[in-house]
């Protein structure tokens, strides 16, 4: 992440938190890994939709009506295959 990237999310981060004041450790370990996790879980949630949406996943709702995702039994060899021809990228 280049400076002006970070500049950006701790700039967000008080927008959303006015009177946050923090030393530099705490931002560094509170502040910028909070905006972090605010975007990883957008990335998430994306690739898990995806990944329902080519029915690799199953979703199903809890009864503390949390969605629980899980493989596709059905759908393991199209799973395998999808995995040999896919690059991922690291997080």
């Amino acid at each position: 992440m280049q400076t002006t990237e970070i500049a950006r999310e701790i700039l967000a981060y008080l927008a959303d938190h006015p009177e946050a004041q923090d030393t530099l450790d705490g931002i560094i370990q509170w502040w910028l890994l909070e905006r972090k996790i605010k975007y990883q879980t957008d990335i998430v949630r994306k690739a898990l939709a995806e990944l329902v949406a080519k029915e690799f996943l199953l979703e199903c709702k809890a009864r503390d009506e949390r969605i629980h995702y899980r493989m596709n039994q059905n759908r393991y060899d199209e799973m395998q295959a999808f995995l040999k021809k896919s690059i991922f990228i690291k997080i």
